[in-house]
């Protein structure tokens, strides 16, 4: 019995070491499966056919008959090795380690990097200090002038596996949660876009179904199409495709959108490397992509991504092209040439943003100060990840910051975008356990805990014809960098109530200058102002055929973010109309107009000016403090200071007249601070048209 125990343990052991070896495919390995062995070669020379080609989609294709082969023969090395390889290069990098270290079991030499190989998907699969010690062993055997040629990249490599031991020691504190089947699909899903307000998604896809219906040869996917989806009842609804003339039968893709939603930066892959075109939403329809103001920007370089500024003033695009260049793609900023009508000459970012590696995905926080971008140089945990970037006061950019494990990992993060609050990061990620091959994730910033608000999230902007209304609890989050307002809301005819097109201009009222200029949407009526915080803003809204409405918010510096609900109604030409000045300032007691009332009192100047028979009441109001005669006194004052002011530009002294009305006419309550407020005020009524 013992012996016949000895012998089944010797038995055991030899099909053991025999199952570890590195077993070639030939007749003398598999004597007796000459079909099966027939099979397994010419799937292995189909493989072999496209790896050679050595590009992305062909490592892919080439996958599919290795594991074929695989299946036959587990114990090949260079099987192994070669599908680790087309692991490493696909969208799928972590599933690489396992067959690595089978290849370097059977056969710890068999290709002259496999220990570099195996230290990047110990890399990839945060096995770090194990991915260090290949990495070294690669440096270990290289020769002099190997080593002097390939020591910066390894190097750049430990370099990435240090920083994401420090980083996995510290993790922020953050959610990052699958958005679901309703974006994502079995096909890659990625360049998510939002609104500031987070009302909107825009997002790129390459599922079936993409106008023309045209698959890529390269990798056998399809063509990419734009698709959008809106949140309802704080879950996004099933994206639909956009369609003509945003989508065409060439690649079509997300890559910026203004806070508003208004305006977006598609990329058109058939000219060049790929260039940069903007549409506009014009109601319901978007305009057909174009690129006749960026001349300055495309190039014959690979144009990639790009972001509005706030104010729509300044774009920060990112590019390929040599001139400038620090490295392969850098962040480059342009200005709107109002004269020219088109963005003006681009600039290099800075030196401190970009670096002799890649930068992608730039996207600009609406709060005006706030970069983020993806790069694979210094500070990266591996691959692509996501940085931020401050502007200072003084005009100078911030030493990137890394945004943290488990936001980035060793692979590549890319495509980051954030709302308004700070609150929700929207990104791409192939993590294992998605519905495809990339899949987008929303990242929840924990803060300090805050109780459940109300917030009522309106839907910004309509692709199709009955837009959506939502109400949702959330938790509210602090994110104190985020100095941001956002003012929303419908405007509207007063009488009939329906949407009006109106132009919403923003003004700084201490520098008397024109920030931006925006427009409600024509078919909707709704609008959305990002204002960040720092400043005292004068809001006027105008539209052909209505008297303008205005709006006064002053921001101090510290201000976080807040939503602001304001809809607004927009009065005829009428006898009789009233239209209450909120950006008309007095020194403090006093009727002398301060410098921020200019560009208020040049609106009701230019007001005047267009309609040259109208005749119009100045009044001033008071709240109910102090007596009757001193208000009585400072409410006339302070109407004729500003009937002065006109006359002074030219406007004839008998189309206007000055009244104060002291405390008679509240039109809110002086029982509280923020009424009085309100009752303080200067006034504008149509005496004749």
């Amino acid at each position: 019995m013992k012996q016949y125990l000895t012998i089944i343990l010797a038995f055991v052991l030899s099909f053991s070491v025999l199952s570890q070896q590195d077993t070639p495919f030939d007749k003398k390995a598999f004597p007796n499966d000459k079909d099966g062995l027939k099979e397994a070669l010419k799937n292995i020379k189909a493989g072999d056919e496209l790896y050679e080609l050595d590009n992305y989609g062909s490592y892919s294709k080439a996958l599919e008959f290795y594991l074929k082969a695989y299946q036959f023969n587990p114990n090949n090395a260079m099987l192994n090795y070669k599908i680790g390889t087309s692991y490493l290069y696909s969208t799928q990098k972590e599933k690489s380690l396992s067959y690595f270290e089978n290849a370097f079991k059977l056969n710890n030499h068999i290709a002259s990097d496999i220990n570099f190989k195996l230290g990047a998907a110990l890399h990839l699969n945060l096995k770090l200090d194990e991915a260090i010690d290949k990495y070294n062993a690669y440096k270990r055997q290289l020769s002099p002038k190997d080593l002097a040629e390939k020591r910066k990249t390894i190097d750049k490599k430990i370099s990435e596996c240090e920083i994401g031991k420090k980083l996995i020691e510290n993790p922020v504190r953050a959610f990052i949660d699958n958005v679901g089947p309703n974006i994502n699909s079995p096909d890659p899903d990625y360049s998510p876009l939002i609104t500031a307000d987070e009302s909107m998604m825009i997002f790129t896809s390459r599922r079936e179904g993409t106008t023309g219906d045209v698959i890529s040869e390269e990798d056998g996917k399809y063509y990419e199409d734009i698709y959008y989806s809106y949140k309802q009842n704080g879950e996004w609804t099933p994206a639909l495709n956009i369609g003509k003339p945003l989508n065409t039968k060439n690649n079509d893709a997300t890559i910026g959108l203004s806070s508003d939603g208004q305006k977006l930066f598609t990329f058109q892959g058939k000219d060049n490397g790929g260039d940069i075109m903007v549409a506009e939403l014009d109601g319901e329809e978007w305009t057909t992509p174009r690129d006749k103001e960026l001349k300055n920007i495309n190039t014959e370089g690979h144009e990639s991504a790009a972001s509005f500024s706030f104010d729509g003033k300044t774009m920060y695009f990112v590019t390929d092209y040599p001139e400038n260049n620090m490295g392969m793609h850098d962040i480059f900023i342009s200005y709107w040439d109002e004269n020219k009508e088109r963005w003006g000459k681009p600039q290099n970012l800075s030196n401190v943003v970009n670096s002799e590696y890649d930068e992608r995905g730039v996207f600009m926080h609406p709060d005006g100060r706030t970069l983020f971008f993806s790069s694979n140089g210094k500070g990266s945990m591996g691959g692509y990840d996501v940085f931020k970037t401050t502007l200072t006061d003084e005009g100078y950019w911030s030493e990137p910051e890394n945004l943290g494990y488990p936001i980035n990992t060793p692979g590549d993060d890319n495509f980051f975008v954030i709302d308004g609050s700070g609150r929700h990061g929207y990104y791409a990620s192939d993590k294992e356990g998605g519905y495809g091959a990339h899949d987008i994730y929303m990242i929840t910033f924990l803060g300090p805990e805050k109780p459940l608000v109300q917030s009522n999230d309106n839907i910004l902007i309509a692709s199709i014809a009955n837009p959506i209304t939502e109400t949702f609890i959330e938790e509210s989050v602090e994110i104190a960098t985020m100095r941001l307002t956002i003012l929303k809301g419908t405007i509207k005819d007063a009488f009939t109530q329906d949407p009006v097109e109106a132009e919403i201009e923003i003004v700084d009222n201490e520098k008397n200058e024109v920030i931006s200029v925006q427009k409600s949407n024509k078919s909707t009526g709704k609008y959305l102002v990002s204002l960040p915080s720092g400043k005292n803003y004068g809001i006027a809204v105008k539209s052909e055929g209505y008297l303008f409405h205005s709006e006064n918010f002053d921001i101090p510096s510290a201000t976080n973010y807040q939503e602001v609900y304001k809809d607004i109604l927009l009065s005829k030409m009428a006898v009789g109309t009233k239209i209450v000045l909120k950006n008309i300032f007095f020194d403090y007691a006093k009727a002398t107009l301060r410098s921020t009332s200019f560009p208020e009192l040049d609106r009701l100047y230019n007001l005047l000016v267009e309609f040259p028979n109208m005749r119009i009441e100045i009044s001033g109001h008071t709240d109910n403090q102090g007596s009757r005669t001193t208000n009585e006194k400072l409410s006339g004052a302070r109407a004729k200071s500003v009937v002065d002011y006109l006359v002074k530009k030219g406007i004839d002294a008998s189309r206007l007249e000055s009244k104060g009305y002291a405390f008679d006419q509240p039109i809110a309550t002086n029982d509280t601070e923020e009424g009085r407020q309100q009752n303080r005020r200067v006034e504008f009524k149509v005496l004749s048209n």
